[in-house]
């Protein structure tokens, strides 16, 4: 065998991930704020792209000539991304459904993997564009004054000099709850004040609206709020030193430590829980955000109607008359260079987002056909269902089903729900049925502890119990991960809430 160096040819076949075809994949992941938000960036970049306003055409078709042949002609097959550009819809899902992190594609640089190439999709934002539907009255109202604006009204109509300056340092350090952060011998330290000066300032804001503000503990944001309301007596300076003990629902302890009866103990706790725990909460605070359904399913008949929400997307066209218009006038070879360049990615986005609509129909409505008794009678018939489940039936790859509903929301009749609700793991039937969902099991659950008799706790070997006997086979430690990932407590945190709930 010779080892001398030599030159071979070699011939062989890959699938090569382009920018674009990366691009459309990563659009499948997005949900519709998330297209309009990127819509409107290339809008802004694109000058052959408009959004369709009511039942308006936009532009004209350009006529044929040799500027509409903006693919590059190749002697052998296109790539998935011109297949994407040029072809029917078959050809769309196929470019579409592949898993660009396989072995099969080939990744000659970092960017060609599937973190490398954002572009302008900004997946980590989740804001939305203007919608041309009409104004968004949500950002046009006043903003909120915040809890900082509303004390340092008061600071300054209340202290001067100084002792104002020393206010507006212990406001800084106020969080949004209302309650102060810092150490008071840091603060003096670093403003060179003596501490009684400080604690004085603090003093005069504990005086402010809200009551509680400013607060270094839960019990003393408790005491000055009882003291407003001429409540701080010596069983209430007991019972807000031991908070612990109201946790815990040791009232036998209470009732010795405040030296009161089961009347007067009642009382105090009905007293306390008027009171507000995080008085800062009342201002400034982030608007709540209502989740915009990207699918809505309703009942038509004997089957179901599922469309995607079109008030988030608006229609993209081509403005093939504009095109015509700059093609006929004089041109260097960098200009035409780029205008083709423009025309070849306005059809590629408005081809690239009509499949996308198309793939996550498809996969939407696999998932109302496969959980029609949930959609019919409620959460208690949701069936286990898997990812490679849709896929098989849809026939695309469980990758392009896992992209399709992620960020993605279903509203029906039933409610707002995240499409990726639907995939739960499966539990099997006692009596030997079929397994039931772990949703399912987990509303069971809700109901026997909602119903359950407060002077007769259901433990978990009991709930164990219960739900065998309901056809569920469950094991106790299964239930106790369920029980708790739907924030309910234990039997004796259980136990230990109605029994507060009873005095108070």
């Amino acid at each position: 065998m010779s080892l001398a160096p030599r030159l071979d040819l070699r011939q062989s076949q890959s699938l090569v991930m382009t920018p674009q075809l990366q691009q459309a994949i990563k659009l499948l992941a997005l949900s519709n704020l998330e297209i309009e938000t990127f819509i409107a960036e290339e809008l802004d970049k694109n000058p052959l792209l408009d959004a369709q306003s009511g039942g308006e055409e936009v532009g004209e078709p350009a006529p044929p000539g040799p500027e509409e042949d903006f693919a590059p002609v190749r002697d052998g097959p296109a790539d998935a991304s011109e297949l994407l550009a040029s072809g029917g819809e078959a050809a769309g899902e196929a470019a579409l459904d592949v898993d660009f992190a396989a072995e099969t594609f080939h990744h000659d640089s970092p960017a060609d993997s599937m973190g490398g190439l954002d572009g302008s999709l900004g997946m980590g934002g989740t804001g939305a564009g203007g919608s041309e539907d009409g104004p968004d009255f949500d950002n046009m109202r006043a903003s909120e004054l915040s809890l900082a604006d509303h004390l340092m009204a008061q600071a300054g109509a209340s202290v001067g000099g100084a002792d104002l300056f020393i206010a507006a340092h212990l406001i800084d350090q106020i969080d949004e709850a209302g309650y102060l952060t810092a150490s008071l011998l840091d603060i003096a330290s670093r403003l060179n004040v003596p501490l009684a000066r400080v604690e004085a300032v603090l003093g005069v804001i504990h005086t402010f609206d809200p009551t509680g503000v400013g607060a270094r503990s839960l019990a003393e944001c408790l005491a000055l709020q009882a003291k407003e309301a001429d409540r701080y007596d010596p069983c209430m300076v007991r019972l807000i030193d031991n908070l612990e003990l109201v946790a815990r629902g040791d009232l036998a302890r209470l009732k010795r430590l405040c030296n009161v009866d089961d009347e007067d103990l009642a009382d105090m706790i009905r007293e306390l829980r008027n009171y507000d725990p995080k008085p800062g909460c009342r201002y400034g605070g982030e608007p709540t955000m209502a989740v915009v359904p990207d699918i809505f399913v309703a009942r038509r008949g004997a089957g179901w109607a599922v469309e995607i929400n079109a008030a988030t997307l608006p229609r993209l066209l081509v403005n093939r008359a504009y095109y015509a218009e700059i093609s006929a006038g004089k041109q260097d070879k960098a200009s035409k260079a780029w205008m083709s360049d423009m025309l070849a990615s306005a059809n590629w986005l408005v081809k690239a987002l009509d499949q996308r609509q198309r793939t996550i129909i498809k996969v939407a409505s696999e998932i109302v056909t496969q959980q029609e008794a949930f959609f019919l009678h409620g959460v208690a018939h949701l069936k286990p269902m898997t990812l490679r489940q849709v896929a098989d039936v849809i026939e695309m790859h469980e990758s392009t089903v896992s992209r399709v509903t992620s960020n993605k929301y279903l509203s029906c009749a039933r409610g707002l729900f995240e499409l990726k609700y639907f995939f739960t793991s499966a539990i099997q039937s006692s009596e030997g049925g079929d397994a039931v969902s772990a949703e399912a099991v987990k509303s069971a659950i809700r109901a026997l502890i909602q119903a359950e008799d407060p002077k007769k706790i259901l433990s978990d070997d009991t709930l164990v119990e219960l739900l065998n006997a309901k056809g569920f086979d469950i094991a106790r430690r299964t239930v106790a991960k369920y029980r708790e990932a739907i924030g309910i407590g234990s039997s004796v945190q259980r136990r230990r809430q109605k029994a507060l709930e009873g005095v108070g």
